[in-house]
């Protein structure tokens, strides 16, 4: 029978979410039932609340969060990676088809099947999927991900989302030791790029508009700090960056990056969705065979990667931890800009 859980749902279109209840469903036999601690919020929480990304399309209540930590409270009869009591997280996705070459080659958020944690159908029962502002979830075995031992687990949870957002391009263009990585803005994106691009070897330099994020930048990790309205400090960074991580979630001009890209560089949008406004100038990309690109996400595999990667290197976000009745003024702290660190809910004051 379905379990009624607390939760923090938006009702109707544009709502912010509000104390409600949704129902979550019995163990099937490879399912984790999880004891929700903490979720963080991301901007796309906001997106889909507001409709801006069709949230509205299977209806409402939408109940957002897929930045997730709790402990494992049941277990499905064949489940057998985790037991009652392991710390464990959920991101952006809760199943997949498991079949197809996408899912096969460990990239499940490209499946044409995937659930997503909220905002989605389930693929088996065709039932609503809730996130993570509840007390409760109940996932697929294969889509839980271990978190190390040694991670806050408040301060884990945006690794979810945005831990996974930012390392998926670095790992996949190639930052290492000696490579040179530029990072466009410094919010909740920006600073996770910034610490796993320092944590890769890489030399950092973090692109802001303003003068205020310098000491922040070289807090976590950034090697150089440059204003990105200063024509002339552009000027002197053309051609100089492998790769460029831009985590910008509004439209901008991307040429001056493009400039600062070396012959064959790549850079990476995984902060905006929609079309570039002023457009792109296609020659420097032809004449220097350079790259531009976007991610989504990563697969489950390299999620778990992610994670361990960060529990080797004790890399956190950098967070504000708010009670369930502070969620309201929390969204409108990321509506007006310029919030570097995560917010995550405590689930407990639900």
């Amino acid at each position: 029978m379905p379990t009624k859980v607390k939760c923090l749902a938006s009702l109707e279109d544009g709502k912010f979410p509000v104390p409600s209840t949704v129902d979550r469903r019995d163990l099937r036999p490879d399912d984790v039932e999880i004891k929700i601690l903490y979720c963080g919020i991301c901007h796309s929480d906001i997106h889909h609340v507001r409709g801006n990304w069709g949230a509205d399309g299977y209806g409402y209540p939408v109940v957002p969060g897929h930045e997730i930590i709790g402990k494992v409270f049941r277990v499905g009869t064949e489940v057998s990676k985790f037991t009652v009591g392991d710390s464990v997280g959920v991101g952006c996705m809760v199943d997949s088809c498991q079949t197809c070459p996408t899912c096969n080659n460990d990239r499940e958020q490209y499946c044409d099947s995937t659930t997503f944690t909220y905002g989605s159908l389930d693929r088996r029962d065709g039932s609503r999927s809730y996130g993570g502002y509840t007390e409760m979830i109940v996932v697929t075995e294969k889509f839980v991900l271990s978190i190390p031992d040694n991670l806050d687990l408040a301060a884990a949870a945006p690794l979810l989302c945005a831990g996974i957002t930012t390392y998926s391009p670095l790992r996949r263009w190639g930052a290492h030791p000696g490579s040179k990585v530029g990072v466009v803005g410094l919010g909740g994106l920006g600073h996770m790029a910034l610490k796993l691009a320092k944590a890769m070897g890489a030399d950092v330099t973090l692109f802001s508009r303003s003068h205020g994020k310098a000491e922040d930048a070289k807090r976590l990790g950034a090697n150089q700090f440059l204003i990105s309205s200063d024509p002339e400090a552009m000027k002197a960074a053309a051609g100089q960056f492998d790769l460029i991580i831009d985590t910008v979630p509004y439209k901008h001009d991307v040429n001056p990056y493009v400039m600062a890209l070396v012959p064959e560089g790549s850079l990476v949008l995984v902060g905006y969705f929609g079309p570039l406004e002023p457009p792109v100038n296609s020659a420097p990309l032809v004449l220097r065979s350079q790259n531009l690109a976007g991610s989504l996400i990563g697969g489950i595999k390299e999620t778990q990667e992610m994670l361990d990667f960060c529990g080797h290197h004790k890399i956190m976000s950098d967070i504000k931890v708010i009670d369930a009745q502070e969620l309201n003024s929390a969204y409108e702290s990321l509506l007006k800009g310029d919030v570097m660190q995560r917010f995550v809910i405590d689930i407990t004051t639900l």
